[in-house]
């Protein structure tokens, strides 16, 4: 049952935090979904370091907790993929494009960026 807990309290606190992301950075960039790429490459970011954190250490309730409740919620891939899908169905091809390759280029490299920080 405290796994659920964990969980359940992290995913809530890191889809607040998307919730919070996302709006703030709401039309920054007219219609690019700047707000859930940030979010995106944050959290690829926290999830190395989190990663990082757990290697050799016996931390089972900071994994549940940190990557998958916070950072489960926190990340937007759904949100990611029914963005880019209406860019596309726009017409608005490139900003599809630049979302969907700068979304897992800058996801990669700042997952990679974390857990080299982290060890």
């Amino acid at each position: 049952m405290l796994k659920i807990f964990l969980v359940f309290i992290g995913g809530g606190l890191g889809a607040t935090a998307r919730f919070l992301v996302t709006t703030i950075l709401a039309g920054k960039l007219g219609n690019f979904p700047l707000g859930t790429f940030a979010a995106n490459v944050l959290g690829s970011f926290a999830m190395g370091l989190v990663l990082g954190f757990l290697v050799g250490r016996n931390a089972e309730s900071f994994r549940l907790f940190a990557a998958v409740g916070f950072l489960g919620g926190f990340t937007t891939f759904s949100s990611f993929s029914a963005e880019t899908l209406t860019l596309i169905q726009g017409g608005q091809i490139f900003s599809a494009a630049v979302n969907a390759f700068g979304s897992l280029a800058a996801g990669l490299a700042a997952c990679a960026a974390g857990l080299t920080l982290a060890r």
